[in-house]
């Protein structure tokens, strides 16, 4: 049952202006930072690759290409899950994988 509009709340967020951290919130980051990495309880941060290659460009180049690629079904619908551009996100994926790659090749 689809949520109904009234009760949808969206917010952005602006990077250049963070919310304000409670003094509770302040105290525990400064804990944490104060916290040689092996005493950190990673065990609900969700798992992430390790690739050098996973963080994306953030600038997307503009001269593109159109061509047919076969893809995986869950690759493409992880992709699409995460909303519209997801074909500029694959490509900026495939680049950041080439520059890593390119780099290693010096």
């Amino acid at each position: 049952m689809p949520a109904k509009e009234s009760t949808i709340v969206k917010r952005t967020l602006d990077l250049k202006r963070p919310p304000r951290l409670g003094t509770e919130q302040k105290a525990r980051l400064a804990a944490v930072a104060s916290m040689p990495d092996e005493q950190i309880d990673y065990s609900d941060a969700p798992a992430l690759p390790h690739a050098v290659w996973m963080k994306a460009a953030a600038e997307l180049p503009h001269a593109k290409k159109q061509v047919t690629l076969r893809i995986d079904a869950d690759v493409l619908a992880y992709f699409k899950h995460a909303g519209k551009r997801y074909q500029s996100r694959m490509n900026a994926v495939l680049r950041s994988y080439v520059e890593a790659h390119k780099a290693q090749a010096k």
